[in-house]
């Protein structure tokens, strides 16, 4: 199959394409581990336990002042100084995991390598702390009313706040958190630092194979607007949806 475009060769363009697929790999794990935790770190930000609440200031003022790209090297490094030698000789050597139901080979695929896993990290951290951030916005524009409302049902504290008042703060969140999906699409690009061979790192092996800088990180700079302008077509949809269920009228 002839994938040749803007008169880079098919295998170039296979090369941006897999990058692409690393991207998208690996904001999509970022993204709902950071909205995991994010979750975490809100409840632990907005507790009347010190014990839980200092922490997470902490938390959150090291990774949202601290440059991204210092805090993937950060966690490059000190990967390869903390753990034991074995386990980085296993992390840096491919490894196969193949599914074969009855002995028949149905799915194979290769196990992420470290830089993969040191920039999944670096990335979840960073991504995490916005998002409790968001997710703590969304939380003060809850009335206080709910809370009293669902205490008054018999739930308990844990319950109201799981049931009622996380929901709402998600939609409160919800056009905050789109653009903190988006910034992690396009925070990935920073992982080509320590070798992850994500978009803008095939881009640039690319350019360094063909000189031709302009279709590389031209079909690179497509790509990204793609990923992005999907995830936003997703917020118009689930945003329509809930203006005609709420009987909103869209705002243009």
């Amino acid at each position: 199959m002839d994938l040749s475009i803007f008169g880079l060769a098919s295998i170039y363009v296979e090369w941006l394409l897999w990058g692409f697929g690393v991207t998208l790999l690996l904001s999509a794990a970022t993204c709902v581990a950071a909205t995991l935790g994010g979750l975490v770190i809100c409840a632990a930000r907005i507790s009347p336990l010190r014990v839980f609440s200092i922490p997470a200031r902490i938390y959150l003022a090291i990774f949202r002042n601290t440059p991204l790209l210092v805090q993937i090297f950060f966690w490059y490094f000190a990967g390869s100084a903390i753990f034991p030698t074995p386990l980085l000789d296993w992390f840096n050597n491919p490894h196969t995991v193949t599914i074969a139901p009855a002995g028949t080979t149905w799915l194979s695929f290769k196990l992420p390598s470290f830089e993969f896993w040191a920039g999944f990290v670096s990335l979840t951290f960073y991504t995490t702390a916005f998002i409790a951030e968001e997710f703590r916005s969304g939380l003060r524009a809850v009335d206080a009313g709910q809370r009293e409302g669902g205490l008054s049902l018999g739930l308990s504290p844990a319950l109201v706040f799981i049931l009622i008042i996380v929901p709402q703060a998600t939609r409160h969140a919800f056009a905050p958190l789109l653009g903190q999906y988006m910034n992690a699409i396009k925070n990935s690009s920073l992982t080509m630092a320590i070798g992850v061979a994500e978009l803008s790192y095939a881009s640039r092996q690319v350019e360094t194979e063909t000189f031709q800088t302009f279709e590389a990180f031209g079909i690179a700079t497509i790509l990204y607007i793609f990923a992005v302008a999907v995830v936003e077509a997703i917020g118009e949809l689930v945003q329509r949806r809930r203006d005609r269920k709420y009987g909103r009228g869209a705002v243009t």
